[in-house]
């Protein structure tokens, strides 16, 4: 039994480094010139191994989104935004910002995995684990509108703006054109954080109660 967990342990902490150098991989030559063969070498394994775990490299490459959204969900439940809306918008914002390369790399594989209808059964985790993190989004979100805090608009459109901002800020910081044309990136950052702030809240809209 002790042997068998063992292994079991093993095998599950070899499938995270498979993950974690597949993700250095890719975003550090792009996902479509990454082989197989080239994660097996990071790793320290043979190629044959990595089909042990994984099919596919698009297996591959829902595991680490299904995992993204996980750490986003166990943000969700540590902070309570009917006591602290800043925290979130906060937590949020710097989650989806503080590495943009895996936030750009997610994007771009989320167009490619849905235009190909790949792997359903990994496609039906990650879009369930995101619609649970939407649904509690908008449960905070309309808390706050009903406490009078928020402006009195569809809690989606709360959220989509905040994506809107996060995704900006993301492509913005990996622009050369316009990573010269602003300068120094983190008083930039912390600008559009104090933006993501007050967005949307009811006195900046100029609503009344």
């Amino acid at each position: 039994m002790a042997r068998a967990t063992q292994k079991a342990r093993e095998f599950r902490q070899r499938e995270q480094a498979i993950l974690d150098c597949a993700q250095e991989l890719f975003i550090e030559y792009g996902e479509d010139k990454v082989t197989v063969e080239m994660i097996a070498d990071k790793v320290g394994i043979g190629k044959g191994t990595i089909y042990k775990h994984f099919e596919t490299k698009n297996e591959i490459y829902l595991l680490l989104m299904i995992r993204y959204e996980e750490v986003l969900a166990d943000l969700f439940r540590r902070i309570d935004i009917s006591q602290d809306k800043q925290s979130l918008v906060r937590e949020y914002f710097t989650f989806r910002v503080r590495d943009a390369d895996q936030y750009l790399l997610f994007d771009r594989l989320e167009s490619k995995l849905v235009a190909d209808k790949v792997v359903p059964a990994l496609m039906e985790k990650l879009h369930a684990i995101r619609a649970a993190n939407f649904e509690k989004l908008c449960a905070m979100v309309s808390g706050q509108i009903k406490a009078g805090k928020l402006a009195d608009v569809p809690p989606q459109y709360h959220i989509a703006a905040a994506w809107a901002l996060a995704h900006g800020a993301s492509a913005l910081t990996k622009s050369s054109f316009y990573a010269d044309f602003i300068g120094e990136q983190e008083p930039f950052l912390d600008f559009l954080l104090n933006v993501a702030v007050r967005m949307g809240n009811k006195r900046v809209l100029g609503m009344s109660s």
